[in-house]
């Protein structure tokens, strides 16, 4: 008799964060980040992320804070004066490029969280998941917001219904509104096969 294997859940000690540079113009937006800042302190969870105390990235960072979280600011020197860096933060590490930011950002996490922002997050996140589908890393990854991200979901969609997204990877991305939610489904995500590992192949019908 064949069983399910269970789902072994993936544990998450500390989280990236990207999220945008500006407050948003809609209200709760800003408090979704200042919320999910919190989440994070509440479950013991680091918070890594951009190292700024502007818009959104500044709001988690400061909902970290208050809930006497660890937090790790990542942030090129030549962007420290613009995005002005957050002096509060548990550690505070600056870099020479932002590629140098997005590597470093990428190693000391379990999992990435795009909160509403620009195209820097944008930036920032379809680096991640295409790192993903090529295997480069394991680590889950999600969206939390659905109705800020339902457009860039929707877009997704339409890759591939064309052919240039597969389904598993669309599938692959975590969504969600509640914090203790996309955490907990971060938990228990599992990783799709990459993309260039052919599918299984049918064969039955091949000459023997």
């Amino acid at each position: 008799m064949s069983t399910t294997p269970a789902t072994t859940p993936h544990p998450i000690t500390a989280v990236t964060v990207f999220a945008g540079a500006r407050e948003a113009t809609v209200p709760a937006m800003n408090t979704l980040a200042r919320d999910f800042g919190a989440t994070l302190a509440r479950r013991g969870i680091t918070l890594v992320y951009g190292g700024s105390r502007l818009g959104l990235m500044g709001a988690v960072a400061q909902g970290a804070i208050d809930g006497g979280g660890s937090t790790v600011g990542i942030i090129p020197k030549h962007l420290a004066a613009h995005e002005i860096a957050h002096t509060n933060l548990t550690e505070l590490v600056f870099v020479d490029t932002l590629a140098q930011r997005k590597a470093l950002m990428g190693k000391r996490c379990d999992a990435f969280v795009a909160l509403p922002g620009g195209t820097g997050t944008l930036d920032e996140l379809f680096d991640e998941w295409t790192n993903q589908q090529l295997a480069l890393h394991t680590k889950p990854i999600g969206l939390l917001g659905v109705d800020f991200w339902q457009p860039l979901i929707q877009m997704v969609d339409h890759m591939v219904a064309h052919g240039f997204v597969r389904q598993e990877d669309r599938d692959s991305l975590v969504v969600a509104d509640d914090p203790n939610e996309l955490l907990d489904l971060l938990a228990q995500w599992q990783p799709q096969r990459p993309r260039w590992s052919p599918a299984p192949q049918d064969v039955s019908h091949e000459s023997k």
